[in-house]
C-alpha cells in the first residue's frame, strides 16, 4: 500500500498529460476544420489563393542545382541619363494636372462592349513595362483575351469560384464588407469587356537554353508594374476594375497555356464605360491621413 501512494501523484501527473494532448488534439482537429471550409465536392478548399502560396524572395539554396543559370558578374555599360529639368512653376502645374486626371479613376464594373483600338492597349502595356523591377528581370505576362468564346470561359472559372468565395471561404466580415459596394460573384463585364488583361507573375525566369533564372521581388515588381497599367488606362479615358479572383489561377493559367512558372496576380477588364455606368458615392482620405512629414 505504501507503494502504490508513493507512485500515486507521477500516474496522476502522466495521466493528466495525456489528457492534456488528447484535448490539445482535439482542439487543433475542429480548428481546422473551422477555417477550412468544404468545397462543392467536399473536399477542403481554404479561403486564401492557393495559387500565390509561394515564396517570392528565392533563398540561395533554392538557386543551388544545375537547373539554376550562373548570373555573370560583368558590370553593365552606363549611359547618359540627362532629362530636361523641368521649373517649379512647371512641376507643380503638372503634379496638379495629374492628381486631378488620376482623382477621377474609378473602380468601373458596366462596361461598353464598344470596340477599343489595339494600338493603344499596346501602348498601355508598355507602360505597364517601364515599372522597376528587381534585378530588372522584368518578372511579368500580360495575356490580353479578346476571344469571345475565351472570355466566357474565362468568366465560368472565376464565376464559379467566386460563388464558393462569397458563401464559404471569405466569412460573414468580408461579405458585409462588400455589401455597400453592391458587388457579388455574378462578373458581367468578363463577357461585355472588349478586353480581359491577365497579370501573371513570373516566380522565376527561363533562359533560352532552359536555365531557370531568380526573379527578386517578383511579386512587388509586378505589383508597381500595376499601378503604372491602371495609370495609363486611366490616361487614355479606359476604365478597369481590379479583381484578384481566388482560386482561379491554376484554371486560368490552364486554359492560357500559361507554363508553371507564372502565377495569376491581377485581371482587369478593359473598356469604355457603359452609357449607364455608376459607381458608389466614395471619398478618398484626406493628405493628412496618409502622408507623414518628418
Amino acid at each position: 500500500m505504501a507503494l502504490i501512494s508513493t507512485f500515486t501523484p507521477v500516474l496522476i501527473a502522466i495521466l493528466c498529460v495525456v489528457v492534456a494532448l488528447l484535448f490539445k488534439n482535439y482542439r487543433s482537429t475542429q480548428s481546422k476544420e473551422t477555417t477550412e471550409p468544404r468545397g462543392a465536392a467536399g473536399e477542403s478548399r481554404p479561403w486564401v489563393d492557393e495559387d500565390l502560396q509561394d515564396d517570392t524572395a528565392i533563398s540561395s539554396k533554392d538557386n543551388e542545382g544545375d537547373d539554376w543559370a550562373v548570373e555573370g558578374t560583368e558590370n553593365l555599360t552606363h549611359v547618359p541619363y540627362t532629362p530636361r529639368r523641368l521649373t517649379e512653376e512647371e512641376m507643380l502645374q503638372r503634379s496638379q494636372e495629374f492628381f486631378s486626371l488620376l482623382n477621377q479613376r474609378r473602380s468601373v464594373r458596366f462596361i461598353s462592349p464598344d470596340p477599343v483600338p489595339r494600338d493603344v492597349i499596346d501602348n498601355v502595356i508598355r507602360t505597364a513595362g517601364t515599372a522597376p523591377s528587381g534585378a530588372h528581370t522584368e518578372p511579368w505576362t500580360f495575356v490580353v483575351v479578346s476571344d469571345g468564346e475565351t472570355k466566357h470561359n474565362i468568366r465560368k472559372i472565376v464565376e464559379e469560384e467566386e460563388e464558393l468565395n462569397y458563401k464559404q471561404r471569405m466569412g460573414n466580415k468580408w461579405v458585409q464588407d462588400l455589401k455597400k459596394l453592391r458587388t457579388n460573384w455574378v462578373k458581367e463585364y468578363l463577357d461585355t469587356s472588349p478586353y480581359l488583361i491577365l497579370i501573371f507573375k513570373q516566380t522565376y525566369g527561363i533562359l533560352p537554353n532552359g536555365k531557370k533564372r531568380t526573379h527578386y521581388y517578383n511579386e512587388i515588381s509586378v505589383s508597381i508594374s500595376c499601378g503604372l497599367l491602371l495609370a495609363a488606362l486611366q490616361n487614355v479615358g479606359l476604365v478597369t476594375v481590379t479583381t484578384t479572383p481566388l482560386n482561379c489561377g491554376p484554371q486560368l493559367r490552364l486554359l492560357l497555356h500559361r507554363p508553371a512558372n507564372e502565377k495569376l496576380l491581377m485581371l482587369l477588364p478593359v473598356g469604355y464605360p457603359a452609357p449607364d455606368a455608376t459607381v458608389p458615392a466614395l471619398t478618398r482620405k484626406k493628405l493628412d491621413n496618409i502622408m507623414v512629414f518628418v
